[in-house]
């Protein structure tokens, strides 16, 4: 796991009243962390994913997500490091737990 990963593990999802794993394979692929209840997604992105090839990788990976049932949400390393508190108020609120 990055940096970034391992404080929202550590830190808060590890704690949610709602099972959450992580490094789960869906398909072919393998996604950051996985709530089965919420049936949700959390992909902390790196500046890789900045890149347009990773970026067309990544919209193709959450359109068979979606196709799934499967909500993604996406948070980026800066914003993780800068606004920890928010990314866990938006996650609260996606898996209706606010």
């Amino acid at each position: 796991m990055t940096a970034q990963e391992k404080k929202l593990w550590y830190q808060f999802l590890n704690k949610l009243p709602v099972r959450v794993k992580r490094q789960k394979v869906i398909g072919e692929y393998i996604v950051d962390f996985y709530c089965s209840q919420t049936k949700t997604v959390i992909e902390i992105d790196g500046s890789q994913h900045f890149e347009d090839e990773n970026k067309a990788k990544d919209i193709a990976r959450d359109n068979y997500l979606n196709s799934l049932g499967i909500t993604v949400l996406r948070y980026d390393n800066k914003t993780v490091n800068e606004n920890f508190k928010g990314v866990c108020t938006d996650i609260l609120k996606n898996f209706n737990l606010l």
